[in-house]
Order: C-alpha cells, then sequence, then structure tokens
C-alpha cells in the first residue's frame, strides 16, 4: 500500500470506518516467492464473514478522458503483473482466500448518484464508488487492451455482471469452511495477519532454496 496514492488512502479511510480487520502491505519492500519478484498486494482484509480477501486496489476517476471529451465508461484495466502477482499471493495463501480487484471510482461533480447506493463512499470532500471483482472471474472474461504496455481488462458488459460493492466480498461471501475449529470471535487480528504474511514469505523463499 501506498499511503501517498490518494485512492489507496481512500480505502484504507473505507476499511477503518467500517471496523474491518485489515493489514496494509509495505510496497516499499518488493516480495519474492523464491528466487522471482513479485507485486505486492496493497490489503489483506477479513471479512466478518471469515472471508480472507488479498486486494489489489486501482484508482479510476468517473467519468475519465480530458473535460471537453468525458469518456462516460467504467475502466477496469489494470496490468499482466497485476495479474501474474495476485495469482501469484492466491496460490501462495490458499483455496481458502480470495484474490480481487477493487475499483474505486472518485465521481466527478457530473455525475449523480443516489446517496444509498452500494459501495458509494464520501472522503475528504470525494465521493467514491467501490467495486471489486474476483480474480478469477476477472481472468475468465479477460481481453489484451494494449500489448505494448502489457495491460489487460474486461468488456464493459461483462463487467457490469461481475463487479460488486465490496461488502458482498466482507459480509455476503460464503466460504468453505477452513480447517480450524475456533469460533468466529478469536478470529485473528492484524498483528496475527502480518505475521501470517511474514510465515508464508519465510516459506516461500525456503521452497524456492530447495528448488535451486
Amino acid at each position: 500500500m501506498d499511503r501517498s496514492n490518494p485512492y489507496e488512502a481512500a480505502f484504507e479511510a473505507y476499511l477503518q470506518e467500517q471496523g474491518l480487520c485489515y493489514v496494509a502491505v509495505d510496497e516499499t519492500r518488493r516480495a519474492m516467492l523464491g528466487e522471482t519478484p513479485v507485486k505486492n498486494l496493497d490489503f489483506i482484509v477479513l471479512g466478518p464473514c471469515r472471508s480472507r480477501l488479498l486486494i489489489d486496489v486501482k484508482g479510476r476517476r468517473f467519468p475519465g478522458g480530458p473535460p471537453d471529451k468525458p469518456r462516460y465508461v467504467w475502466e477496469n484495466w489494470a496490468t499482466q503483473d497485476d495479474v501474474a502477482g495476485l495469482r501469484s499471493w492466491s496460490r501462495l495463501f490458499g483455496p481458502h482466500a480470495t484474490p480481487l480487484f477493487v475499483f474505486l471510482y472518485r465521481l466527478l461533480p457530473t455525475v449523480s448518484v443516489p446517496a444509498d447506493s452500494p459501495g458509494l463512499w464520501r472522503w475528504r470532500g470525494d465521493d467514491y464508488l467501490i467495486r471489486a471483482v474476483a480474480l478469477d472471474d476477472y481472468v475468465q472474461h479477460l481481453r489484451v487492451r494494449s500489448p505494448k504496455w502489457g495491460t489487460v481488462g474486461v468488456p464493459s458488459e461483462a463487467f457490469r455482471t461481475l463487479a460488486r460493492p465490496f461488502r458482498h466480498f466482507t459480509h455476503e461471501l460464503t466460504v468453505p469452511e477452513a480447517p480450524t475449529d475456533a469460533p468466529l470471535e478469536d478470529q485473528p487480528g492484524p498483528e496475527d495477519l502480518e505475521h501470517a504474511v511474514a510465515a508464508a514469505l519465510a516459506g516461500a523463499a525456503e521452497a524456492g532454496r530447495g528448488r535451486a
């Protein structure tokens, strides 16, 4: 996570306002899985429904484009490195974690959205609409956007079907039973998540050395 990034800072403020348990991943330390550098996550979030979410935040304006020719398109592009990195983290954390792209759309003053719209978040005078797409769904509908820049995206029609308010993944997602009998109130806190990240990275590095 980069707190100088206004979108990531806005999302962290949202997590705090919602009282969600999370870890903001330090982007200044490049992760290594074995001998391979991997793009860092932005956040790891625990939902009240027991969901464990691995999150890459993408900030976009709506509408996009220049002021004289606004584009009323919900941009959802990412890079191939973004997709590969999120997939690597998903494999590392296993089947009980859900990798997500979270799109924060900063709504310009020309856009009017009902105040009760799911996922609408107001922070520091700006309105944001928060939408999330599971990595598996994103990849299933993925199209190359720019071979030169290594960007990909999902067609607008598919994105409207796949994207959901972030609350769906924190409060409503059906999560497979994890191999633990711990009650909900005994779920790990942020410190435990940080330890889990460190342990996972150490294990991956050790496995990489073993294959060398």
